[in-house]
């Protein structure tokens, strides 16, 4: 009689991972909007170019489908659970996370490393979209209020295309040190 073995899809390794740069991203973004003295444009732009680099980094380690939704649950666990943050941000996040993850799919998966960078661009692009969206239908009787949001939103994804290309320095960096090997 033969015996079948099922290996998991995720490795502990891999899941440790993913909580570590879930908690530092968290962290550090919080940290950087208490240092900047709250949320002003210079602080929003380095919050989301840090994110940014970070979880690009988390891509080139663990480089498997799922592992933005993944990402996504443990962050928003973290945020709501120990940082107080707000459940309604979820729909919005997974969402983001659903797109980026289709967008590195489309793009041939993680056999190319720059799909991961289309990917986080995506994910951030789709989040703050579908935020405003729904901030919009909240709001239906004063639209003007979304108008308010908008440069600051312009002003983060800014944080985050700066962030793509920190990103790609950091990686390169840690993978001439051989911290990460892909």
């Amino acid at each position: 009689m033969k015996m079948t073995v099922k290996t998991a899809y995720w490795k502990s390794q891999e899941l440790v991972m993913i909580g570590v740069f879930a908690a530092a991203i968290k962290l550090s973004s919080l940290l950087i909007a208490l240092a900047g003295g709250g949320m002003n444009p210079v602080t929003l732009m380095l919050k989301n170019l840090v994110f940014t680099t970070l979880l690009i980094v988390l891509l080139a380690k663990v480089r498997k489908s799922g592992t933005l939704l993944l990402f996504t649950a443990v962050s928003m666990i973290v945020s709501v659970l120990l940082m107080g943050g707000s459940i309604t941000l979820l729909p919005a996040a997974l969402v983001g996370a659903l797109a980026a993850e289709f967008a590195i799919w489309l793009t041939g998966g993680f056999k190319h490393s720059w799909s991961t960078y289309v990917g986080v661009a995506v994910y951030d692009l789709g989040t703050k979209l579908f935020s405003v969206a729904v901030s919009y239908l909240m709001m239906r009787e004063t639209p003007a209020l979304i108008l308010s949001v908008l440069p600051i939103i312009f002003i983060g994804y800014t944080g985050c295309l700066l962030g793509l290309f920190t990103g790609y320095r950091a990686l390169k960096e840690l993978r001439h040190a051989g911290i990460v090997r892909s």
